[in-house]
C-alpha cells in the first residue's frame, strides 16, 4: 500500500491487498474461465465464429499466455476488388494480437504475456448482395 491508503501493488495472481472498502481474502479465477474469455474475445476479434477458434490459457511470466488456433476469414477468390484490398495474412494477425492483448488485459485485469497464434484454416466470407 502507498502512504496514502491506496493499493498500487498486487501479488501476481490478481490479489490485493486489503483496504478499509476491501475486505481480506483472495479471488482465483480458474483457467478454464479465462479460456473462454480468450475465445470469444479472439473469435470477435478475428471475425470468425466461437466454434473455428480454439484457445489455451496458461500462467507464464506472472500473466498469462495465450495459444491459440484458427480459421481466418478470407475474401471470395473470384472477388478482385476484395482480395486488393485484404490486408496480408501475418500484418492482420499481428494487428490481432496487438488488440488482443490490450482487450484481453482490460477484460481479465492480468498481464497477457505472449499471444501465439496458429491460422489452421480459411473460412471464406460470403459476398453481402444489394438489393
Amino acid at each position: 500500500m502507498s502512504a496514502n491508503g491506496t493499493v498500487d501493488e498486487t501479488d501476481g495472481l490478481g490479489a490485493t491487498e486489503p483496504t478499509e472498502a476491501q475486505p481480506p481474502g483472495h479471488v482465483h479465477v480458474h483457467e478454464r474461465v479465462l479460456g473462454k474469455i480468450v475465445t470469444q474475445a479472439s473469435a470477435h476479434a478475428i471475425g470468425v465464429a466461437r466454434g473455428d477458434v480454439h484457445a489455451e490459457v496458461s500462467e507464464w511470466g506472472g500473466g498469462i499466455a495465450v495459444r491459440l488456433s484458427t480459421r481466418l476469414p478470407i475474401p471470395d477468390l473470384a472477388d478482385t476488388e476484395a482480395i486488393r484490398a485484404y490486408t496480408p495474412v501475418f500484418e492482420r494477425m499481428r494487428d490481432v494480437q496487438s488488440t488482443l492483448a490490450r482487450d484481453l488485459e482490460r477484460m481479465t485485469g492480468r498481464a497477457i504475456r505472449r499471444i501465439s497464434v496458429t491460422v489452421n484454416g480459411a473460412v471464406i466470407t460470403e459476398r453481402k448482395r444489394v438489393r
